[in-house]
């Protein structure tokens, strides 16, 4: 029988830092629609892996999520996949190994032989697991897109883009992609092996850092000018924006804005103060530090949606296309949605699943893109288009399932 390099990672339970090669990135052939004109994405949300790793419970957990993970590839058959933050439940890991559960995570996209990229969430920045480690590891495996495109100790680790080309593309050089994918990092958590005075860890920002705000401008307008025209775009990252807080205080349709809404959202700048503070006696509930990455998103034309999870019992899609209470950034019309908890770590017992976007060429012209969940137990719920009357459409309300270990 032969061993893989990830086979025996897995064999030797995670133990041992394996000696690793190098990044295979660079061996990957650009992403491409199909010759059909689509291009389809499974989006994977907090799969949490390793949460009680050192317990009976944590291989149950992570085992019952590889199954989520494989069933929905194994009946999608994704062009890419996202990995949309809190990979890995790094506050459970030790030092030593915390990077190596990475290889559980991807190991249903490198037994099929999926492409995919990753954006990092609060769960992976954590004192005895570093993004930038993390993402030296997940780089190692064949397929894997996730890279880093801002540097900075305050920048985070997966801010980058993907483009995607058209299928008859044989030069990149010479093609114009058809999409571009953004992934962003939202950090939180806290700084890897950083202690304050008093022993403590440290907390790490919980939003897309400014420097990446002015990365993502700056190199969203060199594409355009490059290209002379705007590209069509859809964007991760895994802590969602304030706006989704006023939205949903206005109200979820069951019927518009399909989707479970069990949980008041947590957004980016949560628990810091306007001033950008947090210490452990401050009890600060928002601090705004999001608004210039609110306000890029808003005015950066093409932009069809923004995805995220972190919060497990949210599924919804809702629509950005005017000023909310109490706001000043005023929406463009990109539709923020959350995805669908992928793993069995992490808090909750909501339906697991993934949600399932579908591009094409046909409809990329009027910015529209199709959407749906994809759960564990194989069916589809939640099937929505993503279009100008978004929000105004009826749709089957979705079922507010529970599975359990």
């Amino acid at each position: 029988m032969r061993f893989t390099p990830l086979a025996i990672s897995l064999a030797a339970g995670l133990s041992t830092q394996l000696a690793l090669p190098e990044s295979k990135i660079k061996d990957l052939k650009p992403l491409q629609f199909k010759p059909d004109g689509t291009f389809h994405i499974s989006v994977f949300s907090d799969t949490h892996v390793a949460m009680y790793a050192n317990s009976a419970r944590g291989p149950k957990q992570d085992a019952k999520t590889a199954k989520v993970m494989e069933t929905v590839l194994d009946i999608e058959k994704p062009d890419f996949a996202v990995l949309n933050g809190d990979l890995i439940n790094g506050d459970d890991t030790k030092l030593h190994n915390s990077t190596e559960w990475v290889d559980r995570v991807v190991k249903p996209f490198v037994d099929r032989g999926i492409t995919w990229g990753s954006s990092y969430g609060n769960h992976d920045h954590q004192p005895n697991l570093s993004g930038d480690l993390l993402l030296d590891r997940e780089q190692t495996w064949p397929g894997a897109r996730t890279t880093k495109m801002v540097h900075g100790e305050n920048a985070g680790t997966t801010n980058y883009y993907l483009p995607v080309y058209p299928a008859e593309c044989t030069n990149v050089c010479k093609c114009k992609p058809l999409l571009l994918l953004w992934f962003f990092d939202s950090r939180g958590g806290y700084y890897f092996q950083k202690r304050d005075s008093k022993g403590r860890a440290v907390h790490h920002p919980n939003w897309v850092d400014d420097s990446v705000v002015e990365w993502f401008e700056k190199t969203n307008e060199k594409l355009r000018k490059k290209y002379k025209t705007v590209i069509p775009s859809l964007g991760f990252v895994h802590i969602p924006l304030y706006a989704m807080v006023k939205q949903q205080e206005g109200g979820i349709h069951p019927n518009r804005q399909p989707g479970i809404n069990d949980e008041t959202v947590s957004p980016q700048a949560q628990g810091w103060c306007i001033d950008g503070t947090r210490t452990w006696e401050t009890n600060c509930k928002y601090g705004m530090q999001d608004v210039p990455f609110m306000q890029a998103i808003a005015k950066t034309p093409g932009i069809m949606g923004l995805f995220s999870g972190h919060d497990h019992a949210n599924s919804w899609c809702y629509k950005w296309d005017g000023k909310l209470p109490d706001m000043t950034v005023q929406g463009n019309g990109v539709n923020l949605c959350f995805g669908q908890h992928s793993g069995y770590g992490g808090y909750g017992d909501w339906v697991r699943g993934s949600r399932e976007l579908i591009v094409s060429r046909e409809k990329l012209k009027d910015l529209v893109v199709e959407s749906h969940i994809r759960l564990e137990s194989g069916k589809v719920v939640g099937a929505i288009s993503l279009n100008a009357t978004y929000g105004q459409d009826e749709y089957p309300a979705t079922p507010n399932d529970k599975t359990y270990l």
